[in-house]
């Protein structure tokens, strides 16, 4: 049987997606992290809600209006709306997760979801950064910020998810190994001033 490299890129790029990757760091946050109070679990339904159910639900209706060609946004001129209106979203997570009294570390998920989107949507009107390693290195920074040095077990995935990216044509090299370094050392820096751990 012959390996099919398109199929395999294909798998690991939607494995690895911000939408399967964000939860599933944010599902260890708050369960290892914090235990299963209550007032957390009410914080990760918030999480989840802004990180996953809203886009993947923005990302299907823009496709289906055909505001975007594929729900990858693959093309660079595509981004700008979606990353506007997730700016929006995470700002609103944050405003609704501040009434839960959360700790620090989970009310600086949002700040600097939407911070860093903004970011995102800056460098996207020049030039287009990878999202998909941008969020895979920032989930594992975040989870570093609480759980030490056993989290940078997750950093040899990086290459494997810049080498599906650059086979499916979507980045070049350059595009998915500035979205792994910004990725880690930004979120890393904003969740270590803002905790002060």
């Amino acid at each position: 049987m012959q390996f099919d490299t398109q199929r395999f890129a294909n798998f690991v790029s939607w494995v690895i997606s911000p939408i399967v990757v964000a939860p599933l760091a944010y599902l260890a946050i708050v369960l290892l992290g914090y235990g299963h109070k209550p007032e957390h679990l009410a914080c990760l339904v918030v999480l989840f809600a802004s990180s996953t159910v809203i886009p993947m639900l923005l990302i299907y209706g823009l496709k289906k209006t055909g505001k975007v060609s594929d729900y990858n946004i693959t093309f660079r001129e595509q981004r700008f709306l979606p990353l506007l209106v997730l700016v929006a979203v995470n700002v609103l997570g944050y405003e609704f997760i501040q009434q839960l009294h959360p700790p620090r570390l989970l009310s600086g998920i949002l700040l600097f979801n939407a911070v860093n989107t903004v970011f995102i949507l800056l460098i996207t009107l020049q030039w287009k950064i990878s999202i998909h390693l941008f969020s895979y290195a920032s989930a594992v920074a975040l989870l570093f910020v609480k759980f030490g040095y056993h989290a940078l077990w997750l950093l040899p995935v990086v290459p494997l998810l810049m080498w599906s990216r650059i086979v499916l044509k979507a980045h070049n090299f350059m595009q998915t190994l500035v979205g792994s370094i910004v990725g880690f050392a930004v979120v890393f820096m904003e969740l270590k001033w803002w905790t002060g751990l």
